[in-house]
């Protein structure tokens, strides 16, 4: 297995587990709504801030992902693996990281969060760059 699927599987790892703040945020905080959660979604900003942030961070991270994902997955099929899609791969997942402890902290503000963010969109557009380069 490449290293860029190896991270990529660490990404997705963290998709798959970043439900957790949410579900903890809402199960030990009080709201508006709490008693009708399962007739309807909650509200999520009749709830503590920092509940409603890890919902938006977990929604953020896929929709960054998925396109991430399908390049990283081509790349593979292509047999494409260079140092720039490695480190790619890898700073791809650390900024994800980055951002979703900065966000569900309070603590990644803008411009910071707008800045991780985008920086994770280079990561992804500049790994296309390689796969069609070299693909």
């Amino acid at each position: 297995m490449t290293t860029e699927l190896t991270w990529l599987i660490c990404t997705a790892v963290l998709a798959a587990s970043l439900w957790i703040p949410y579900i903890v945020g809402i199960n030990i905080t009080e709201f508006e709504g709490k008693n009708t959660m399962f007739v309807r979604p909650p509200d999520n900003s009749k709830m503590e801030p920092w509940v409603h942030r890890s919902h938006r961070a977990h929604l953020n991270l896929l929709e960054q992902l998925l396109p991430f994902a399908i390049i990283v997955l081509i790349g593979a099929i292509a047999k494409v693996s260079t140092p720039v899609t490695v480190w790619c791969s890898i700073a791809f997942f650390w900024l994800r990281v980055a951002h979703a402890i900065g966000m569900i902290a309070g603590l990644a503000r803008s411009p910071i969060r707008p800045l991780i963010y985008v920086a994770g969109w280079i990561a992804t557009l500049v790994f296309a760059w390689q796969v069609l380069r070299y693909a």
